[in-house]
């Protein structure tokens, strides 16, 4: 996969702007979904065709065009000469290696932004553009994803509200669908900084520093795609352009709330991740202090004792202690009685 995306990345280094090239990682079949719906119905059928793009751009119903694999380059490029989008705007599509951001261009609003998604523990990015017209709504994605799939079963079945309002509302529903997966996301990632607290905290316990990094790393990456996210909301929140219907200010402004909750967590996760790694600075240091205290602890206690057993070493001729007959059994009470009272004595200063 990373080998694929930097051969991606080589193919695009010096083509002129405009130039079409995915650099994704998924490699998936595309498949184009169409649904369109009122208040009274909701039609779904999949396109195989490129020209019947035509047919849902005039449609006075509200059609929701869904495109699920990227690696089909000259369908995206026939889709985006149908409904007259920009070039630079398909080549941001294809490049899945955005800012979150948003675009307006009179005719429609571009937008981007990335899913994050937890699988097997993993955190996994993924990313939506949007394209937001009078009565179209294109979401383009690198996988069939199964947050949209719970959104069609609601327009299906008629639940919400959804049906009775335009294209804005239908991509406020999938912004909002993705803010809620970065709280599941968030809960994950609570769960592992108060685990890896714990185990900073037991002495038992041997967390390394490598943990600290990578959770510091996946909140880092993390943040870079979600504090982009708030001034995308906060853009559709003014509805500075004429695509953005009255009644959907107060839902967008909803979904700015709920982005803020998200960054505030990010922050206050990056501040707890840094106690933690000063914790572990601090836990390794007394770690280290209580080995060099115990090492030193027993250097000095056979100080003394080494140097008795120097002294008696020598084997001068005029030491009358080498010709005494209890000059050993001596010699080694005095050694066992200065050991044993320097050990009793640094044990009742707690030095031990």
């Amino acid at each position: 996969m990373a080998r694929l995306y930097r051969r991606t990345l080589k193919e695009k280094k010096g083509a002129p702007p405009g130039t079409l090239v995915y650099t994704g990682n998924v490699q998936v079949k595309t498949h184009i979904t169409v649904c369109e719906y009122d208040e009274s119905k909701a039609v779904e059928s999949e396109i195989t065709d490129p020209r019947d793009f035509q047919v849902y751009k005039d449609d006075p119903a509200v059609s929701w065009i869904n495109v699920s694999g990227l690696g089909q380059v000259e369908l995206v490029s026939r889709m985006g000469e149908c409904f007259e989008l920009h070039p630079l705007v398909l080549e941001d599509i294809l490049n899945t290696d955005q800012r979150p951001k948003l675009e307006d261009y009179e005719k429609y609003i571009y937008i981007v932004f990335k899913n994050l998604t937890l699988r097997d523990g993993q955190i996994n990015y993924e990313q939506i553009s949007l394209i937001l017209g009078s009565d179209f709504l294109i979401s383009f994605m690198e996988s069939d994803n199964e947050i949209l799939r719970s959104l069609r079963e609601r327009i299906r079945l008629g639940r919400g509200r959804v049906r009775k309002m335009g294209p804005d509302f239908l991509a406020y529903c999938i912004l909002d669908m993705v803010v809620d997966n970065y709280f599941a996301v968030l809960e994950h990632l609570g769960e592992d900084l108060e685990v890896l607290e714990e185990r900073l905290l037991d002495v038992s316990a041997n967390p390394s520093a490598r943990e600290i990094q990578n959770l510091k790393r996946t909140l880092l990456l993390m943040r870079k795609s979600v504090w982009p996210m708030r001034e995308v909301v906060v853009k559709l929140e003014r509805r500075e352009s004429g695509l953005l219907r009255a009644g959907t200010e107060y839902f967008l402004r909803d979904l700015y709330d709920h982005t803020i909750q998200v960054v505030d967590t990010l922050e206050t996760f990056r501040d707890m991740l840094s106690g933690l790694m000063d914790i572990y600075l601090s836990t390794m240091s007394n770690r280290l202090n209580v080995v060099m205290k115990t090492l030193t602890v027993i250097t000095t206690i056979f100080m003394p004792l080494t140097f008795l057993a120097g002294l008696y070493g020598m084997n001068f001729h005029h030491m009358p202690e080498l010709d005494w007959k209890y000059g050993y059994p001596a010699i080694l009470t005095v050694m066992a009685s200065i050991g044993g009272s320097m050990y009793f004595m640094f044990k009742k200063r707690g030095w031990l």
